[in-house]
């Protein structure tokens, strides 16, 4: 199942979180995020920024967040992750945050996709998938030259769908930690 969103429609946090909520199901804990990406270009750093989002969020978000602009986890680094969080979080579902490129109409778009990630494929590499859900920012035109079009991505873009998806995410583990208080 997917379901898309544009990060222009004022109604694209509420529709991920719910997408977010109906994919993952009911939820004893909050998820693991894990941000896949690199700072070193614009385009392909959605999940860093997304990370370290999240952690500034100290007070509000409480759950475990992997990949940051201080501490990124690209694509080659997520094989090692996978068995990581298998062993630190055997229960626990995992959200996967990356961006990804598309058809240029869709570059805008914030997908959210039952299923795991597979890291790299827009650069034509070849990784095990990791995650129970992923959420896809497609932040560039897919074509021979898609790494050098990560670095001609608008910032506002990535950052505008940064903070769609951290709210998102935020709100979805909020509600789970009030469930758990009551």
């Amino acid at each position: 199942m997917q379901h898309t969103f544009h990060f222009n429609n004022c109604m694209a946090e509420t529709g991920i979180y719910l997408a977010l909520q109906k994919t993952l199901g009911p939820l004893a804990f909050p998820p693991v995020v894990l941000c896949i990406g690199s700072d070193l270009a614009v385009g392909d750093s959605l999940g860093p920024i997304s990370g370290t989002m999240l952690l500034n969020r100290q007070n509000s978000f409480r759950g475990y967040v992997y990949g940051t602009l201080k501490s990124p986890i690209t694509a080659k680094e997520a094989r090692y992750i996978a068995s990581f969080l298998r062993r630190t979080h055997p229960h626990t579902k995992i959200i996967a945050v990356d961006a990804a490129v598309g058809a240029e109409c869709d570059v805008g778009l914030i997908k959210v996709v039952s299923g795991p990630i597979q890291p790299g494929a827009g650069v034509n590499k070849t990784l095990p998938a990791i995650g129970d859900v992923s959420v896809l920012g497609i932040v560039a035109k897919k074509s021979p030259l898609t790494y050098a079009l990560f670095n001609l991505t608008r910032m506002n873009v990535v950052y505008s769908m940064a903070e769609i998806i951290t709210n998102s995410i935020q709100f979805l583990t909020n509600e789970i930690c009030e469930k758990q208080s009551v």
